[in-house]
């Protein structure tokens, strides 16, 4: 899995049978330490009601086609989870609310 951030959001009229009704978003992948910006953005459909300005958790590949939104469609990211918090070595590194 991956921690990211969704900075964006993606409208295409014209796509696939089975990605019209998804939810495409822009997610940048995060440093686990810094919450700081640490890859390439790329487009994940959404199966969790996520929103711009969200840390999430993606996955890729043929796990991003395992969930009940995703089953049999052409997606290589979905996001599957919006993080509260993330703690690392004793260290609490993110919090939803900021604290």
């Amino acid at each position: 899995m991956i921690i990211a951030k969704v900075t964006g959001s993606i409208v295409a009229t014209t796509k696939a049978e089975k990605l019209k009704g998804k939810k495409l978003l822009i997610v940048t992948p995060l440093d686990m330490k810094s919450i700081e910006e640490d890859g390439k953005p790329l487009v994940a459909i959404d199966t969790v009601g996520s929103g711009v300005g969200e840390v999430v958790l993606i996955v890729s590949g043929s796990s991003a086609r395992q969930t009940e939104i995703t089953n049999g469609v052409p997606v290589d990211a979905a996001i599957v989870g919006i993080v509260d918090q993330i703690e690392l070595n004793g260290s609490l590194t993110f919090s939803k609310g900021g604290n």
